[in-house]
C-alpha cells in the first residue's frame, strides 16, 4: 500500500537530531550518525509513502515524520497486522479506565 488515509494505523520515521547536533559525551562511533525514531500510531490525515504525516500514537501523543508503511507488519513473527486488535485495545482500555483519554 502506498498511501494512507485518515484513521490507517501507519509507521513514521524522523531524525531527531543530526550528527553534528549529537552530545559531545557520546561514543565515536555514535556521534557520526543521526539519532532516529520510528513510530507507530493512527494517521490524522491522508499521505503518500515518503510524504510528511502527523499521526496519534496509541498513548494518545502526536508526532509528525515521514510516512515509511502503511499497516506495517511485526517483524518478531506474531504474524501479520490484525485491525481488530487495535479495537480491542482501545475497548480494555475504556473498559479499564473509562471515559475520554
Amino acid at each position: 500500500m502506498n498511501a494512507a488515509k485518515k484513521g490507517d494505523w501507519v509507521q513514521i520515521h524522523q531524525i531527531v537530531l543530526k550528527p553534528e547536533e549529537r552530545a559531545p559525551q557520546v561514543p565515536d562511533d555514535t556521534k557520526q550518525v543521526p539519532l532516529e525514531l520510528w513510530v507507530k500510531g493512527y494517521a490524522l490525515t491522508e499521505a503518500n509513502l515518503g510524504e510528511q504525516v502527523e499521526i496519534e500514537t496509541t498513548t494518545g501523543r502526536k508526532v509528525k515524520g515521514e510516512l515509511v508503511a502503511v499497516n506495517p507488519r511485526y517483524t518478531h513473527s506474531f504474524g501479520e497486522f490484525v485491525p481488530e486488535l487495535l479495537k480491542v485495545d482501545r475497548q480494555v482500555k475504556e473498559i479499564l479506565f473509562g471515559g475520554e483519554k
